[in-house]
């Protein structure tokens, strides 16, 4: 089969700051099982170097522009897949966040550092790097790795690319002097390929260059052909719609598995769904709620506008005086979490807040929660609804992207097939409809149990999703 070199800023559990990570961690473990040969690159950021001490080889040294690079390679923990940690001063030298500093804006040398990245993924691509492994496929993933296909398509031969979108939002724009800076032929600064509205895109690299360009889900493929979407690059994406894909992630079986879960109390599968009452129970008291059979809502994510806490905001208030509860994990915008915890104080027995990140916690809000909320105004696939899919937590999503391509939506008692709730006006009152929706199919157990059952079912595991990106890959070697 291919070689594939899977190019990615983070990659769990070694850097994660979003599902990215948890992408490039499993999607190249199931590519292994269908016998490619992946390997993937990843910037030597301190946080990992320091993580994988110990458990690293230095495999080469060179220099890239008069930058000192030293190839490490190390395995993915509890993986049989094999990393290359590019560790360059840009990388190695900096603790705290990979793309910003501790006063939350981006680190002002963003290109210069991802441009080095590029540049050392095009040497392994083409082989020239010492390391004597020839690349079929480069597979790239977003905006930090836009520039390897663009570098890549000077050079003949050379491997196939890939570039996979997971959040357009994120284009990494750039200034004119910095390009000059940079030091990149002259001719790319062009509408036509990195030049975007006064400024220079990575983003667009990726989207001009690379031999297929994929996202995240069927729907997400479409809505960015449309200006609603496409964040100004709409027209370019319905120029290369003939190349451009959409395949939906799927999700860690391993790692996300009731039936084997170390982080809950109580394990469970389709046929123990009692069980899961125990987790119900467990996270109310953990959480400093009333223990009862009262409604519970969970909610995962970052607190900002794209995830729809605007809308959960303005419901919650009435929702709890109606009786339900809600724990809620997550950071991001500080109104967001000022609010939260005031309304936290005022209902102390029915809404739990954490502010921050546990994964541990995580599993518990999914194994414990009866119903997760997910209103996001945009999202190109999502996780957090197919691991509440596969916990038997029904999700409660906006009929948008990976949203609306992963829940089938209870429209009426008869339909069989639902695994959950969805609206489709980005209103609070949307999102309030379909919230009466769901407690009113809470209250008929039978009903609950089938659109539970329904969920649990599905194959939510990169199975599916890789065997369609070897279909692409065998596609571009032909």
């Amino acid at each position: 089969m291919s070689n594939i070199l899977f190019a990615t800023s983070e990659v769990f559990p070694l850097i994660k700051t979003g599902g990215l990570a948890d992408v490039a961690a499993s999607l190249p473990r199931a590519l292994i099982k269908l016998k490619h040969n992946v390997r993937i690159v990843l910037p030597g950021y301190a946080s990992v170097m320091k993580a994988a001490a110990g458990d690293v080889k230095k495999v080469t040294v060179f220099d890239v522009d008069g930058e000192p690079v030293t190839l490490w390679k190390t395995l993915l923990p509890g993986t049989r897949v094999l990393v290359w940690l590019v560790d360059a001063p840009a990388f190695s030298e900096r603790d705290g966040n990979p793309y910003c500093g501790p006063d939350g804006f981006d680190w002002p040398d963003n290109a210069q550092r991802f441009l080095l990245f590029a540049k050392v993924a095009r040497l392994i691509a083409l082989n020239q790097a010492g390391l004597d492994w020839p690349v079929d496929v480069v597979h790239c993933n977003d905006w930090q790795t836009g520039m390897v296909p663009a570098l890549l398509a000077q050079d003949n031969p050379r491997p196939a690319t890939v570039f996979t979108i997971h959040n357009l939002a994120y284009r990494g724009l750039f200034s004119w002097d910095t390009f000059v800076s940079l030091g990149l032929p002259h001719e790319l600064w062009h509408m036509d390929r990195l030049e975007f509205y006064g400024q220079f895109s990575f983003m667009k690299g990726g989207l001009v260059y690379a031999d297929r360009v994929t996202t995240v889900s069927p729907t997400y493929a479409e809505e960015i052909q449309t200006p609603d979407a496409g964040n100004g690059l709409d027209g370019l994406l319905r120029h290369r719609q003939a190349v451009l894909s959409g395949i939906l992630n799927g999700i860690d079986a391993d790692e996300w598995n009731p039936g084997t879960d170390k982080h809950i109390a109580q394990t469970y599968n389709r046929r123990t769904l009692t069980n899961k009452e125990k987790n119900k129970v467990a996270l109310q008291e953990r959480s400093g709620l009333e223990v009862s059979e009262k409604p519970l809502l969970g909610f995962i994510g970052r607190l900002v506008d794209q995830k729809g806490v605007d809308l959960i905001l303005s419901n919650l208030p009435q929702l709890l005086s109606e009786g339900c509860q809600c724990v809620i994990l997550g950071s991001g915008m500080k109104d967001y979490e000022e609010r939260l915890a005031q309304l936290a104080q005022e209902f102390s027995e029915q809404l739990s807040v954490t502010i921050g990140y546990s994964e541990t916690l995580a599993h518990q809000i999914e194994a414990g929660a009866d119903i997760f909320l997910m209103p996001s105004a945009y999202e190109p696939c999502g996780l957090n609804q197919l691991y509440s899919l596969r916990y038997g937590t029904l999700p409660i999503v906006h009929a948008v992207g990976g949203l609306r391509d992963s829940v089938i939506d209870f429209a009426e008692p008869t339909q069989t097939d639902a695994t959950g709730f969805m609206f489709y006006q980005y209103t609070a009152h949307g999102l309030y409809n379909a919230i009466q929706r769901a407690l009113a199919a809470f209250q008929d157990k039978k009903i609950w149990r089938m659109l539970q059952n329904n969920g649990m079912s599905k194959d939510l595991s990169w199975q599916r999703s890789a065997e369609e990106y070897g279909r692409l890959y065998g596609e571009l070697l032909e």
